[in-house]
């Protein structure tokens, strides 16, 4: 394990010296089967595996859940070491911003200013930061992320074409529960009551991919998801949206393909999800529901 930037050296250039392929799977902790099945890809991708786990306090907004977030450092260091992780890569926020807060950061520019970003203002700012900084850190050939953070990976890949990184991008499918809750960190929080209300997310996911299969038009496929989300009376929904996959823009008349985005707070915790829509009818164009 490498908590300096020393030690990361140390443990890269032994890595080189034995691997020609290195992937990154970026953590803030509390790792669950979802981040396994990033591990397992990184593994499929690369010779060696770099899995960091830092807690980033930049993409976190005064009031959200940077002191309470889950700590299970034990039990992440266990599912590295059985997944066969070459290098753990757990910094403090002293050694990943060693001058404080960065003067510099990476700006996510207008697809970072909608939906979560609209939501949390600044938030892949400060993800985007420090994507960066642990490109520039562990210099991987390949780093992957999962699907459930949909508008996160859309960012990364821009970033990583815009400013000429030489870092592949992966997406892993989102890993759900028996049940189809999407795995997430903060499920943590959820006592058994909030988790069934929060089932209703896939399946407002569900209904949009039912509806455009049937032959539904984007405002039809909105409708379905919205009504589940409209039943469950404890959740609050942010947003619901049927969106461009690439640009996240209302989707173009004549698309035959939309994501489904949604976000609600389930009592305290807040949640997102996502799938795939599959148009067989002409898209009208529709606005957000907050």
């Amino acid at each position: 394990m490498a908590r300096t930037r020393s030690e990361l050296a140390d443990a890269l250039a032994t890595l080189r010296s034995a691997s020609s392929r290195v992937a990154l799977v970026p953590t803030m902790g509390a790792m669950h089967e979802g981040h396994r099945a990033l591990v397992a890809r990184a593994a499929e991708l690369a010779d060696a595996v770099v899995v960091s786990i830092f807690l980033n306090p930049l993409q976190f907004a005064p009031g959200e859940d940077l002191g309470k977030y889950p700590k299970t450092f034990a039990s992440d260091l266990e599912l590295c070491r059985a997944e066969g992780v070459a290098v753990v890569f757990a910094p403090t926020p002293d050694v990943v911003y060693p001058a404080g807060e960065p003067l510099v950061r990476v700006a996510a520019g207008p697809l970072g200013a909608v939906l979560e970003g609209a939501s949390r203002p600044g938030h892949f700012d400060g993800v985007l930061t420090v994507v960066a900084k642990l490109f520039g850190l562990v210099g991987p050939d390949v780093a992957v992320f999962g699907e459930k953070d949909a508008q996160q990976f859309a960012l990364v890949a821009q970033m990583v074409r815009d400013l000429d990184m030489p870092v592949a991008i992966e997406a892993v499918p989102i890993v759900r529960t028996a049940a189809g809750l999407a795995l997430s960190s903060r499920n943590i929080y959820l006592d058994a009551p909030a988790a069934a209300a929060a089932l209703a997310l896939v399946g407002a996911v569900r209904a949009a991919v039912s509806a455009g299969s049937g032959g539904a038009a984007a405002d039809q496929v909105l409708s379905a998801a919205r009504a589940v989300l409209a039943a469950e009376a404890h959740i609050e929904v942010d947003y619901c949206v049927l969106v461009d996959r690439e640009t996240f823009d209302d989707l173009p008349s004549g698309a035959r393909t939309g994501l489904l985005l949604v976000a609600a707070r389930v009592g305290t915790t807040r949640l997102i999800d996502n799938g795939v829509v599959e148009l067989r009818a002409s898209v009208e164009k529709s606005e957000a529901w907050s």
